[in-house]
């Protein structure tokens, strides 16, 4: 019989899910405060499990994470907030917290909330979880434009592809998998499919357009926001070109789906 694995939950402002136990194995993916990683071993100050969100695997540094698991109360609204070590804007500052990140609220004090096990925040940075979602997720992807791209993250500091499109729809309350053929495979079952014209026309704002291991969102009926390598940040760019141009170097493009109304 095995062990159930334990719950633990990110007390750091993120948290590298890598593939080895060490500070230089590769990132696959990140944690963001108040998420939840399912421990099924430690080794030598590593944990090795699953996200609980996205059932990904890996290694996750022991001290990022801390145990138990308390229910969150907010969710980080801002792009990115700090976490002060007192409730005053001229404390210390511990980490930053990224849109997305939960805390679980305590005590208030002036404009800040205690954040459990972390420090405090500003109140105004934060809402109720699950309350007042983001009406347009575009939105909320334009507001990462010009973010280093960072394989396997999905903070406001540095993220990918498929985090810009997860994080972006998790503002607005629609959860989708991790990665881009998931995501997309999430799409063709929800979303409707959106046929590809030679001439890419036809497309709307809020369209996700993905290639074999890319992902981007429509801004409107000719511009793509993505994260990606060739520019090492996001942009919004002419959806003609970037497609002409990943298609030399990678792949044609592979779905193009909308929202349903």
């Amino acid at each position: 019989m095995v062990d159930r694995p334990t719950p633990f939950q990110v007390t750091a402002g993120v948290a590298p899910v890598r593939q080895t136990p060490a500070d230089d194995g590769p990132q696959d993916t990140q944690l963001l405060a108040g998420e939840v990683f399912l421990v099924e071993a430690e080794e030598d100050g590593w944990a090795k499990g699953r996200t609980a969100q996205d059932d990904y695997p890996g290694w996750v540094d022991m001290a990022a994470l801390s145990a138990p698991v308390l229910i969150p109360t907010h969710q980080v609204k801002a792009l990115r907030s700090y976490v002060f070590s007192e409730p005053d804007l001229k404390s210390a500052p511990i980490c930053l917290i990224s849109l997305n990140a939960k805390i679980v609220g305590g005590a208030r004090a002036g404009k800040f909330i205690e954040a459990q096990r972390m420090g405090w925040v500003f109140d105004d940075h934060l809402r109720p979880v699950g309350d007042a979602w983001e009406s347009d997720y575009v939105a909320v992807a334009e507001r990462f434009e010009h973010t280093p791209y960072f394989w396997g993250g999905k903070e406001s500091l540095g993220l990918d592809c498929s985090g810009l499109v997860q994080s972006s729809l998790e503002a607005a309350g629609i959860m989708v998998p991790r990665d881009t053929g998931p995501q997309e495979a999430w799409a063709k079952a929800n979303w409707h499919s959106v046929e590809i014209h030679d001439d890419l026309d036809g497309l709307k704002r809020g369209d996700l357009v993905f290639w074999p291991g890319h992902v981007g969102i429509m801004t409107d009926a000719d511009t793509l926001l993505h994260a990606n390598g060739f520019h090492m940040k996001t942009v919004a760019e002419s959806l003609r070109r970037a497609a002409k141009r990943i298609a030399f170097h990678h792949a044609p493009m592979s779905g193009i789906y909308r929202r349903p109304e």
